[in-house]
């Protein structure tokens, strides 16, 4: 029986099974199975040909944001308004065979955009070139799920369950649980917050499954049966997403309206370049990024070319680190004006984390 045979099974079985105390061991039991299954489907044998013609895009910029949808429903022709790189656009499905990659300059940050080949229902089975498709998707700091506003919001569904199946979490942080797998004292479950999806047993289930006996588990959060799964393989990313719907020059203002209460979505026409402005700020927000200006001793700030640095790794070590590797062996202290400091400008160490939009002037050691 293949892996695909395996999984429907299991998934046939655990649609088939009630939800409730009694069945939760065994139900644990199936998704830790499921999460074993779909972990080969990530990373296939390696005789299985590698990534495949033209999806293996050498990494550009501070940050990549691919591009994924169904076929035609307007990522080419989005891509090309964007970037200015053409990618072949028609109404035929499957113009776009392999990835076309691109770059658009925003706000003074390189930011590479990858149009990924048309998404169908069964991509993560290999189903279309799918693997290679959600492989590239793996390796984005931002997913633009491209929908055509004229199909059913099911398309939506069918996509996040596809990215979901093989470790893609969309707008999801990961599960504040930590797990330390042990030789030998058995299973030690603590938490510090009620939980109301998770006993002992149901732990026991999933870790027997991965015959794992002897494990210290910390639980901070709520968790389910899937965040424990998702912890204990280790292979999911953390992927921020933008529904960019498109065709809105073909929709009735009322349902427009609807539209925009669909969360971590922006409504656009590529054709017509219609609020372009606001899926550009609403790329920026999800990048989470930071600008930092240079200030040379005794010059005035450079303003035309930022260091541009994840809001998360942007400590004045981070900064230099991005200018040349070799500035922190002479390094004595930096001078900062803008938000990140109390007073203008401010002596601070390598240690101190900056904001967007702050000024740096490095002093070397005398």
């Amino acid at each position: 029986m293949s892996t695909y045979d395996k999984i429907k099974e299991i998934e046939a079985e655990m649609a088939r099974t009630q939800k409730n105390k009694a069945t939760a061991y065994h139900l644990g039991t199936l998704k830790a199975k499921l999460a074993k299954l779909k972990r080969e489907l990530i990373t296939p044998a390696k005789s299985g040909g590698g990534a495949g013609e033209g999806f293996d895009v050498a990494g550009t910029g501070v940050a990549r944001v691919g591009f994924v949808g169904f076929p035609s429903v307007g990522k080419s022709t989005l891509m090309s308004k964007l970037t200015g790189t053409f990618s072949e656009v028609s109404e035929v499905e499957f113009t776009t065979l392999t990835t076309v990659p691109g770059t658009l300059q925003y706000k003074g940050a390189k930011i590479q955009i990858l149009d990924l080949p048309g998404i169908i229902e069964g991509a993560k089975d290999g189903k279309g070139r799918g693997r290679q498709v959600i492989a590239v998707a793996r390796t984005c700091s931002l997913i633009f799920l491209v929908l055509d506003v004229l199909k059913p919001l099911t398309h939506k569904a069918v996509i996040e369950r596809e990215l979901e199946s093989v470790g893609i979490r969309m707008n999801k942080q990961p599960p504040n649980i930590v797990f330390r797998k042990k030789d030998k004292g058995g299973i030690n479950m603590t938490s510090t917050v009620p939980l109301t999806h998770l006993d002992k047993d149901v732990v026991k289930s999933v870790l027997n499954e991965y015959r794992i006996s002897s494990a210290d588990i910390s639980l901070r959060c709520d968790a389910t049966v899937d965040d424990l799964i998702d912890v204990i393989e280790g292979n999911r990313v953390y992927i921020p997403a933008v529904y960019v719907l498109n065709k809105i020059d073909q929709i009735s203002i009322e349902e427009l309206d609807l539209i925009y209460k669909i969360p971590h979505a922006v409504p656009i026409s590529a054709h017509h370049e219609w609020n372009f402005d606001e899926l550009l700020e609403k790329m920026w927000e999800y990048l989470n990024l930071a600008r930092i200006y240079t200030k040379p001793k005794g010059m005035l700030p450079d303003y035309s070319a930022p260091v541009v640095l994840k809001k998360d790794q942007a400590s004045v070590q981070d900064f230099c680190n991005a200018i040349h590797r070799a500035i922190l062996k002479e390094f004595s202290h930096a001078l900062v004006w803008g938000t990140s400091v109390k007073h203008n400008p401010q002596k601070v160490g390598r240690e101190h984390i900056l904001l967007d939009e702050d000024v740096v002037s490095i002093v070397k050691k005398k």
